[in-house]
């Protein structure tokens, strides 16, 4: 008999059974929904409701990029060991690709159906946590990396005056080694301008008490003050080139930042090379 989307979205909420379970169970119990409860709970299938508890700080982040639009996908499981499993790999592929395919910008009752689906066929208890969704425009260019066994994901954005720059490997190859610098340095922000207020107010506040819980300099807060200041800015200047993407040193040439990397990479090819954009996403976090 058929059974309506109704009665299995209920009965999926019911046992935290997968969507094709739950329907089968209503098919199978011709739509008692006592019944098909009952029935997956005999065949284990709703055990799933047990285990939804538990916490999902490993996985994989997922990145597909195509017709300039990328998007990251973060896939939590249990174990490390799940995280391997060919059959999640392939789902968290086949998440990124529908969200190419159908224009999705955050996590969907679809795509989580998806998920639940498999973990009630591993038994083990996933999560889809976050999906972000870059696009480029004309004269930019997207790419990605992604670090060791997938814990890492980055996607940046690149743009130019002159398009045509990326048809040449070595922009590729340059945008490339900053995906893998992002990886690696995680900044906290592209570039200064984009740090809020209130955080580089509480930064200076917590410089500030160091400074007055230090005997020699908290003197020189009472008897020299412009040049306790002026420790204090250093203090924050050097954090904000810390957390700063183009402040920071160059992954491959720590001894010049990477505007001027990006810099000289434009001079060699010709053209304007700036970061529009970037996503970073760390399993767990």
């Amino acid at each position: 008999m058929a059974v309506t989307a109704e009665e299995v979205k209920r009965l999926r909420e019911k046992t935290g059974a997968g969507m094709m379970e739950c329907k089968k169970a209503l098919v199978d119990t011709n739509g008692d929904f006592d019944q098909a409860e009952r029935l997956l709970k005999e065949k284990g299938l709703a055990a799933l409701e047990k285990r939804s508890g538990r916490t999902t700080n490993e996985g994989k982040v997922f990145i597909k990029i195509r017709d300039k639009t990328a998007v990251l996908v973060e896939l939590a499981s249990e174990t490390d060991f799940v995280a391997r499993n060919p059959d999640f790999i392939a789902l968290g592929n086949r998440i990124a690709e529908s969200a190419l395919d159908k224009g999705y910008t955050e996590v969907n009752d679809e795509l989580a159906g998806l998920v639940q689906d498999l973990a009630t066929k591993i038994r083990e208890n996933m999560s889809l946590k976050r999906l972000k969704v870059l696009k480029a425009g004309e004269g930019e260019y997207l790419t990605q990396y992604i670090h060791g066994d997938g814990n890492i994901g980055v996607v940046v954005k690149l743009g130019t005056d002159k398009g045509e720059v990326f048809d040449k490997q070595e922009a590729k190859d340059f945008a490339f080694t900053l995906a893998l610098h992002i990886a690696a340095f995680n900044p906290l922000a592209l570039e200064r301008g984009r740090i809020a207020g209130d955080f580089l107010k509480e930064q200076e506040e917590i410089f500030r008490k160091q400074m007055e819980g230090d005997e020699k300099l908290s003197k020189m807060k009472e008897s020299k003050p412009e040049q306790f200041e002026k420790i204090l800015q250093g203090k924050v200047n050097k954090q904000l080139q810390d957390i700063c993407l183009l402040d920071q040193g160059y992954v491959k040439d720590e001894k010049i930042s990477v505007a001027k990397a990006l810099e000289q990479c434009g001079k060699a090819l010709g053209a304007l090379i700036s970061v529009k954009d970037y996503v970073y996403f760390k399993v767990g976090q």
